[in-house]
Formats: structure tokens, C-alpha cells, sequence
């Protein structure tokens, strides 16, 4: 039977909602770039896929800075006691990890719309500051960059998830519900 730590042992409201809209963001981002890269030619819904791809990245930068504030003045609840230091060694790794691709990513993608020679106009009605020109060698460097930061991240949220239902099927610990608030 799994157990609900009490409540000062979960997250915040504030952390859990963060934590579900990127994540909920990132699965979208990474969905429309998927999608939008095999779409031929450059019509009009590739377009629009790939602007709402560029927004996603920048709401996605936006908002992760907002939790990093707030990861940084509120403490994580403590992992479950008798958790392997190992275990809590990778989960911290992983969370530095993840929290980092959550700033590169997008950054890499601006970087690539820039040397692409491509404005990033956010949601349509703001320009964004073009941080370099444009440059083909430098276009298909950020473009393997990027995609290759999507597959890192890709993996690592893949092993997140397996790991976080291997502590609520199997170790029964608890952990799970801290992040997940209708968990009981």
C-alpha cells in the first residue's frame, strides 16, 4: 500500500505547477518538433508549427526561471529515509540535469532561429533580440546541438518517469506523491 508523506513533505502547490506546466510544455515543444521537421517545403501549417514551437521554448525558458527562483528560496521535501545514497546522489544529478536542458534547450534554438537568420517573434507580437547573424556553419552546429539536447532530455525525462513509478509500484515509499497532489 502506498503511502502519502504528510503535507509539508510535498512539494508546493506553486512547485507542482510549475513543474506539471513545463513539463506539459516540453512534451508539446518536443511533439511539434518532431512533427514540423518532416513536414516538406515550407508551407503554411510547417510555419505556424514552427512559430508555436519557438513560443513554446521561450515560455518554457520563462517559466524555468521562475522556478529555479523558487527552487532556490523553498526547500525540496526531503527524499524517503532509507532511500540508497546512490540512489539520492542520481536523483539530485538528474534533477541539476534536467533543470539545466531546461535553459539550454530553448537557448539553443534562439541561438539556431539567429544564425538561421530567423527573428523569434514571441507569440507573433514581439520581437525578440537577435544575439548573432546570421551564419550557415554556425546554423547547422545549433541545429545538431539542439536536436541532440531534445534526445538527452528526451532520455533522461524517460528514465525520471521510470524511476518515479518504480518508487510508487515497487518501493511503495511515498515519493511519488510529493510531486502529484490527487496521489493518495
Amino acid at each position: 500500500m502506498t503511502t502519502v508523506p504528510p503535507l509539508q513533505q510535498r512539494y508546493s502547490t506553486t512547485a507542482m505547477s510549475l513543474h506539471w506546466l513545463i513539463a506539459l510544455m516540453i512534451v508539446a515543444g518536443f511533439y511539434l518538433g518532431w512533427i514540423m521537421t518532416d513536414i516538406p517545403g515550407f508551407t503554411p501549417t510547417k510555419l505556424k508549427y514552427f512559430s508555436w514551437h519557438k513560443w513554446i521554448g521561450v515560455t518554457v525558458f520563462a517559466l524555468a526561471v521562475i522556478r529555479l527562483a523558487w527552487r532556490l528560496t523553498h526547500r525540496a521535501p526531503a527524499l524517503p529515509p532509507g532511500m540508497a545514497s546512490l540512489q539520492k546522489l542520481a536523483a539530485e544529478a538528474v534533477h541539476v540535469i534536467l533543470y539545466l536542458l531546461m535553459f539550454v534547450i530553448p537557448v539553443s534554438g534562439y541561438l539556431y532561429s539567429s544564425a538561421a537568420g530567423i527573428q523569434v517573434v514571441y507569440l507573433g507580437i514581439v520581437p525578440l533580440p537577435t544575439l548573432i547573424g546570421p551564419d550557415a556553419t554556425l546554423k547547422v552546429l545549433l541545429k545538431t546541438i539542439h536536436i541532440w539536447l531534445n534526445y538527452s532530455l528526451l532520455a533522461l525525462v524517460s528514465a525520471h518517469v521510470l524511476a518515479a513509478l518504480k518508487h510508487h509500484f515497487i518501493d511503495r515509499d511515498g515519493l511519488l506523491a510529493r510531486m502529484i497532489p490527487f496521489l493518495k
